[in-house]
């Protein structure tokens, strides 16, 4: 049986944009939307906003709208959003400064004048030419007494700046470049600048050895919390009419700088892109099946939490399934929804 899902009043009032005619248009169906959105892998919680209105809400396998999960790589998404909150602040002078300015005793020790002519973009960006500290090589990596170092230690694969390689020590560099930056932790940085303008608990947040926040990973937030953050980010950075992150930022960091080798995917700041159906998805996306999906032309947020239990095969053919069903189920549904009135801001759930 599907679980009770909840129509609830707005999380956030997004602005609304104008379109065609709605008076033939039909409510979303929320039991055909969720039943679909449960065959496509182990899905535990599936939050649907549009036009600031929460339209789909189901949870199961004990998950709850603001429960923390560990939400994996979509950390690096909100390491993203931080350095723009910096750069904004003045901590950071861009993009375009290197890391050599903030691991000065690394490069005396180390001289490498190509790697401490690598860029916060290049970071952002996956750039950086370093070899991967993912995939075979995450368990040394996460293992060794200093994150920091052994990310710089890898050799380099590519000229910086130039191909993707995706790589979380890459993220978590940007962490320790924060650290430096701003003179406090990047969860104090955080909380004071992101999670409480939004009215987001954080919860959970590995750290390394010598105490920097994990720049990309194990960090838990509720999917309350990862729908707020979408909207924000699909308003372009505005939240109860406060400006959380830089409008700029957002549209710089919604550009596509590359394009990964492994999935048909672009990226951007720490965000995903690609085209369904001739529709634009952006997204932050995380192990296992834990996502912020944005659709900006259809005013539209969702947030997944799933169980993060499956092999990489099974990873991969549910994010396939989910896919399928954003292009060929969702995305048809919502183009024949009628457009919402206008929210009012807030909502009932704790984020």
């Amino acid at each position: 049986m599907l679980p009770r899902l909840l129509l609830l009043s707005a999380l956030l009032a997004t602005p609304l944009l104008q379109h065609a005619d709605a008076s033939t248009r039909q409510p979303v169906d929320e039991a055909a939307i969720v039943a679909a959105a449960w065959r496509t892998g182990p899905i535990k919680s599936f939050m649907l906003q549009r036009d600031g209105e929460l339209l789909v809400e189901a949870h199961r396998a004990g998950m709850r709208a603001d429960r923390s999960t560990n939400v994996k790589s979509v950390s690096k998404s909100i390491i993203s959003l931080l350095v723009g909150i910096a750069i904004e602040q003045g901590h950071l002078a861009g993009v375009q400064q290197t890391i050599g300015e903030f691991f000065p005793d690394y490069f005396e020790r180390r001289p490498d004048a190509v790697k401490a002519a690598i860029t916060i973009q290049d970071l952002l960006t996956m750039r950086a030419g370093l070899e991967s500290t993912s995939r075979r090589n995450y368990g040394s990596w996460v293992l060794s007494d200093n994150w920091v170092e052994y990310a710089l230690d890898r050799p380099l694969v590519d000229v910086p700046g130039r191909g993707m390689i995706y790589s979380t020590g890459s993220s978590h560099l940007l962490s320790a470049v924060l650290t430096q930056a701003t003179g406090t932790s990047t969860r104090a940085f955080a909380e004071r600048y992101l999670f409480a303008p939004l009215g987001i608990r954080v919860g959970g947040w590995d750290r390394d050895p010598q105490g920097v926040y994990f720049g990309g990973n194990n960090m838990a937030l509720s999917p309350a919390a990862l729908l707020r953050i979408g909207a924000m980010v699909m308003n372009s950075g505005m939240h109860r009419g406060r400006q959380i992150v830089p409008r700029s930022w957002i549209e710089e960091s919604m550009r596509v700088y590359t394009r990964s080798r492994f999935n048909p995917y672009d990226y951007g700041y720490g965000w995903w892109q690609r085209e369904l159906d001739g529709t634009t998805v952006q997204f932050a996306w995380g192990n296992g099946g834990q996502y912020i999906l944005m659709i900006p032309s259809l005013r539209t947020v969702v947030a997944i939490a799933s169980s993060s239990s499956q092999d990489t095969a099974g990873n991969r053919n549910s994010r396939r399934l989910l896919f399928e069903f954003v292009e060929h189920t969702l995305i048809a549904q919502l183009r024949n929804q009628p457009r919402a009135a206008r929210s009012s801001p807030g909502g009932p759930h704790p984020a």
